[in-house]
């Protein structure tokens, strides 16, 4: 008369060798792009998940979302039912939204038609005066963007030479900002 075996699972080396039963393992949640399942916590699953966090905020469209990463129409439903995915998307939504990246993104896509306002406004005879010229200004300010920062934030060249563990064994050569970024920012010269 045997005994029964009352230690772990599977290590039962008597007549029964039933297989213990598996603990599935927590895969991480996929997407398929491009034929290619793509982890959600990985670089381009990241990416994925902002971009449909602007599709959300109705910066991209579904048709630039499903363009960009190559997704047919059939895909593009099964994508929309991943319960993971979608507590995904509305968590970077949320951030974005918290932390003032989707304002700021909304902002720029706006401004974006500005200078073809302010350009209208310049060229139509019939406006004031005043109006031209302030539109010229921002033209102008839009235009040169990048001269408003001071020299001070402009890149630097510092070549460092270490030629041993000591600190006197530093060569530091600072090279100042270079001459080709203060003349190519100067377009008036360039007319």
């Amino acid at each position: 008369m045997t005994k029964p075996y009352r230690g772990l699972a599977g290590f039962d080396l008597g007549a029964d060798n039933t297989p213990a039963p598996s603990i599935p393992k927590s895969a991480p949640e996929t997407v398929t792009l491009r034929g290619v399942a793509v982890p959600l916590a990985s670089d381009v699953g990241c990416a994925f998940v902002t971009d449909l966090a602007r599709n959300k905020e109705r910066l991209f469209s579904d048709q630039q979302v499903c363009e960009k990463y190559d997704i047919q129409p059939g895909d593009w439903t099964t994508i929309a039912q991943n319960k993971a995915l979608r507590l995904l998307v509305n968590a970077e939504h949320e951030r974005r939204m918290l932390n003032g990246t989707a304002a700021q993104e909304a902002a720029a896509r706006i401004f974006t038609e500005s200078p073809e306002v302010m350009g209208s406004i310049l060229r139509d005879n019939q406006a004031s005066p005043r109006h031209r010229i302030e539109a010229s200004k921002e033209l102008r300010a839009t235009a040169r963007f990048d001269d408003e920062k001071p020299d001070t934030d402009a890149e630097r060249v510092v070549i460092t030479i270490n030629l041993g563990n000591a600190p006197e064994d530093k060569l530091v050569f600072d090279c100042g900002v270079p001459k080709q970024a203060k003349e190519a920012r100067d377009a008036e010269k360039e007319w």
